[in-house]
């Protein structure tokens, strides 16, 4: 267990977001955690727990504790002959997980390759892309309550997955600890290749389509659409895609012809919010140290000294734009801290 006071968090957020936390506490086990959960003055506290900082957004120092997971391991639990079941540890990266996924030729996790995160902040967030959600794969998430030290597994139907969404979100289940998490993967080829710009990089490329290169593709795609953290402060796509009824959908493609429309069933449509941003003239927008990604309206970046504050004011000038040309309400992806 490590614990530092006054601790700087520009490392430890995407963003480079220069706040401080009045305590840092990382740990590398679930007896290191009870052992935590068990100081009083720790329950006191406000508390955060934060895996690589890739989908939150400091608005100011933080004045409670930060937390922070390093309980590693991935465990096969059930190894049949059509599937595998791994249980890993919610402070492994997510993208090594799926890394030794690809490798041990375990199909599922392929499409999510190289989104940035943990394990434990994927099954909150039910992280998704290139056509696949962290939700197909998971079985169960083990979780320790904050205040009643309670151990509990939940059953993927109790965590109820919707778009970037569990119930750990909810504020009453917000003191659940993620431990571990437990995904079933499949032995037997079954690529998912529904975006259309893996087949463009397979066949640039005279690739054979094999998880291998899937991993690569994906990847690669990636790379080409979302900036360095390290050169451009980002938390990657800033906003989540509204979610409308087939009605205001079709009445807006009378409008907007162009406009991409993905079905959801139940009558329902998932719209592009970087295209309504981009519609908006919003791409390659700055004002001051932050603005909207040159190749990807999604995207905001800090330039180098923006504030958590200055980012969340201009999302809120997008949010505006978006509005008033579409009346159309988009969300933020990224969690508000302060």
């Amino acid at each position: 267990m490590n614990i530092l006071q006054e601790h700087s968090l520009r490392d430890l957020n995407t963003f480079g977001i220069p706040a401080t936390a009045a305590w840092y506490i990382s740990y590398e086990s679930k007896d290191e955690l009870y052992k935590l959960l068990s100081d009083e003055y720790f329950q006191e506290c406000k508390c955060i727990h934060i895996g690589e900082g890739s989908n939150l957004l400091f608005l100011t120092n933080f004045h409670g504790i930060v937390l922070k997971s390093f309980i590693k391991g991935i465990s096969c639990i059930n190894n049949s002959e059509n599937e595998v079941l791994l249980r890993v540890g919610a402070g492994e990266l997510w993208d090594d997980f799926v890394a030794y996924c690809v490798q041990n030729k375990y199909y599922g996790a392929e499409n999510l390759s190289a989104i940035p995160g943990q394990v434990g902040a994927a099954a909150i967030q039910n992280i998704g892309a290139y056509g696949v959600e962290a939700e197909t794969l998971i079985q169960e998430v083990e979780a320790i309550h904050r205040r009643t030290k309670e151990s509990r597994v939940f059953t993927h139907k109790e965590c109820h997955y919707a778009y970037r969404y569990s119930i750990f979100k909810d504020a009453d289940y917000s003191d659940w600890i993620i431990t571990s998490v437990t995904f079933k993967l499949k032995k037997t080829a079954d690529l998912n290749i529904s975006y259309a710009g893996i087949k463009e990089y397979l066949d640039k490329h005279n690739l054979p389509l094999n998880l291998d290169n899937l991993r690569k593709a994906i990847i690669s795609i990636r790379a080409s659409k979302l900036p360095d953290v390290k050169v451009l402060g980002n938390a990657g796509s800033f906003f989540k895609n509204p979610i409308v009824s087939a009605e205001v959908a079709a009445n807006l493609l009378k409008q907007y012809p162009q406009m991409p429309v993905y079905p959801l069933g139940e009558g329902q449509k998932k719209l592009s919010a970087g295209w309504l941003i981009e519609q908006c003239g919003l791409k390659g927008y700055r004002e001051g140290e932050t603005g909207v990604y040159e190749k990807q309206a999604l995207i905001l970046v800090n330039h180098g000294g923006a504030t958590g504050s200055d980012i969340a004011a201009l999302a809120l000038k997008i949010q505006t734009q978006v509005k008033e040309k579409f009346d159309i309400k988009i969300e933020p992806e990224v969690l508000y801290i302060s």
